[in-house]
């Protein structure tokens, strides 16, 4: 067992769940909104393109 990212819940964590690790399919349709609006982003080193440095 383990718990839902998204809201929390208690979710099971094996093949049993077609959302794992998510509770339901609304959560993870959340979850992945969040990513396209840009909410959620893994950090990075690099700058963003178009900043005018000439560099690739």
């Amino acid at each position: 067992m383990g718990s839902c990212p998204q809201c929390g819940q208690s979710v099971r964590l094996d093949e049993t769940n077609p959302w794992r690790p998510f509770c339901t399919e609304r959560c993870k349709l959340l979850d992945l909104g969040e990513w396209f609006s840009g909410s959620f982003a893994i950090p990075s080193d690099e700058p963003p393109h178009g900043d005018g440095s000439g560099t690739r």
